[in-house]
């Protein structure tokens, strides 16, 4: 009986042991999700840590320093009023991190809430679908600048405008996932078997849209940023004078053609902090779903 005990054991150890060493070729193999994890990673410490180490105010304005370029003192140079861009610049990293970050949850639990609910129930599909399909048929940015003419200009405006436009998306794609795993024989089970629709829901149900859910969260995170810069852009999304990317661009209109750093570095962290998600999204979704990449090789 030990010695069976013993085998057992051993299998089970030795089991655990080749699926870890299958997570971690997997990872390995799959440079977009390392590549976009850590650039990602390094802008997210570089917002929080860069400017709480330094003292130098983001609005502070100095006449005499206005427009200098890229030095020693100043790394990326001075905006028109002489403001720091390399500090603005990073203060707007965190206004669009907490936008996005925050648009992504809040989309991200909505979305789910509803396609689960959609999934299961006919009468509520019907009605919470095309509600959806009218909120997807608007462009989003138009939709989001309609929501914030009616809401107007602040950052946890920005935020409900945003969640608003990217939750119908959500809920499709979990609805999707739910349908599927709707009709597994398991969950037929449970219904003979008096289950509660709480409990399939919640505990059958909702496991298996985790996946896509988490590569649909780093995209909506990125689209946010995107729409969030857009947004502040056109003057309806953070107002001045607090530090955002899209500000930052829309106040360097006026002096790129004497100043092109002005333009470059924030433009340039908008492209780097939205490609490193579109990569790290990638990443995750070979990484949850191998059988994608496999596609891909072939």
């Amino acid at each position: 009986m030990m010695s069976n005990k013993n085998k057992t054991s051993d299998l089970g150890a030795s089991i655990l042991r080749e699926q870890r060493l299958l997570r971690r070729e997997r990872l390995l193999s799959n440079p977009g999700l390392i590549i976009g994890a850590c650039v990602f990673l390094l802008i997210v410490l570089a917002a929080i840590i860069i400017p709480a180490v330094s003292k130098t105010d983001p609005n502070a304005m100095t006449v005499t320093q206005r427009l200098q370029p890229p030095s020693a003192q100043h790394i990326f140079g001075t905006d028109e009023f002489g403001r720091d861009l390399f500090i603005r610049v990073l203060y707007g990293a965190r206004s669009s991190l907490i936008v996005g970050g925050a648009v992504a949850v809040l989309s991200c639990l909505l979305g789910t809430i509803i396609g689960v609910y959609a999934s299961y129930f006919k009468v509520m599909d019907h009605i919470l679908m095309r509600i959806c399909d009218g909120l997807i048929a608007i462009p989003g940015i138009l939709l989001a600048i309609a929501l914030m003419a009616a809401l107007g200009a602040s950052n946890w405006n920005v935020i409900l405008a945003l969640t608003i436009v990217y939750t119908p998306s959500v809920a499709r794609v979990v609805r999707s996932s739910a349908m599927v795993t709707k009709n597994q024989t398991y969950v037929e089970a449970a219904k003979v078997q008096g289950a509660t629709n709480r409990r399939i829901l919640w505990k059958l149900i909702l496991p298996s849209v985790i996946s896509p859910l988490t590569v649909q969260a780093s995209f909506i995170f990125a689209q946010a940023i995107l729409s969030e810069a857009s947004l502040s852009f056109l003057g309806a999304g953070i107002p001045a004078p607090a530090a955002s990317w899209g500000n930052i661009l829309q106040a360097s209109k006026q002096v790129v053609q004497k100043a092109a750093w002005t333009v470059i570095f924030p433009g340039g962290a908008v492209i780097l902090c939205v490609l490193s998600l579109s990569l790290l999204g990638d990443g995750l979704r070979d990484y949850l779903d191998p059988r994608t990449a496999g596609r891909r090789r072939k």
